[in-house]
């Protein structure tokens, strides 16, 4: 019978292997926690503890796997973001940490206000919408969201997270989507790398779905539309804040211009990078 120890030693040899960004020590604990149903602690504190020979080969494949390119938490089956638990897999766009910055800002921007409405668009696994409904429980949040394959996380998610949305199932650039809605503050993380950024991502990420990525040839064609989609939808003074590539705010700046945005703010990132732009109607 092998101990913990013993497998993480072959997980790791696995792992140094890997295809693309990998931090062999951690990935493999966390994979043997998730194949033990534990955390990692419990793996610190109890390394001889016994692994079954089914234990051994389920966390044998695993690092395989990632060894192979497939991202961590897609075979983790869930991550977390903003202090929650959501579910992801195959078809569905991982949450980010730079993505929390959108949070942060809505919950400033809503912060005293009796029942405020939100929107997130390309909601993807919901990690925005939910974060917000979760932390501003008398907020309405409607989460819209295109593919198939992403809906269904999105579902789980709301309902693992205890929190009601409204759920619109359609593409974000079709003009009359939310008509008749009116919102205090509308959110996207959209599609934005482009042609040239999509040839140099890292391996892992190729594994995610390509609609969630791709904003076009030049990255930019979901804030080209979206700004003067959403004008219609807020209310008098009421927002729209955009998660961007960090080589886009003065172009995402110029196309809000356009369409009537005005009192501009640009969050930078834990790297110092522009992530958030945030208009005001």
């Amino acid at each position: 019978m092998m101990t913990c120890t013993d497998i993480l030693r072959q997980g790791t040899a696995l792992l140094e292997q890997a295809v693309g960004d990998c931090d062999p020590r951690r990935e493999g604990r966390m994979l043997l926690a998730h194949v033990l149903n534990t955390d990692e602690m419990s793996l610190r504190l109890a390394p001889q503890r016994e692994v079954s020979s089914q234990e051994a080969e389920a966390f044998a494949a695993l690092c395989a796997r990632r060894a192979d390119g497939e991202p961590l938490q897609y075979l983790l089956g869930s991550w977390e973001f903003y202090g929650l638990s959501f579910g992801v897999g195959p078809g569905v766009l991982i949450p980010r940490p730079e993505t929390e910055l959108l949070v942060d800002l809505a919950l400033q921007k809503l912060a005293g206000k009796e029942a405020p409405s939100v929107a997130d668009l390309c909601s993807g696994s919901g990690c925005v919408a939910i974060s917000v409904a979760k932390n501003l429980p008398n907020a309405r949040v409607t989460a819209v969201e295109l593919s198939e394959k992403a809906l269904p996380y999105l579902r789980r998610n709301i309902a693992q997270n205890g929190v009601t949305i409204d759920l619109v199932e359609g593409d974000v650039l079709q003009p009359d989507l939310l008509a008749g809605h009116c919102f205090d503050l509308i959110l996207s993380n959209p599609p934005y790398i482009s042609d040239d950024e999509m040839s140099q991502l890292q391996p892992e990420v190729c594994r995610e779905p390509h609609m969630a990525l791709w904003g076009g040839s030049d990255g930019l064609a979901f804030y080209a539309a979206l700004p003067g989609i959403c004008y219609p939808l807020l209310k008098a003074d009421g927002w729209l804040a955009f998660e961007i590539g960090c080589t886009q705010q003065q172009a995402v700046e110029k196309l809000m211009a356009a369409a009537g945005y005005r009192n501009f703010l640009c969050q930078k990132d834990l790297s110092g990078l522009p992530r958030v732009v945030m208009g005001q109607k």
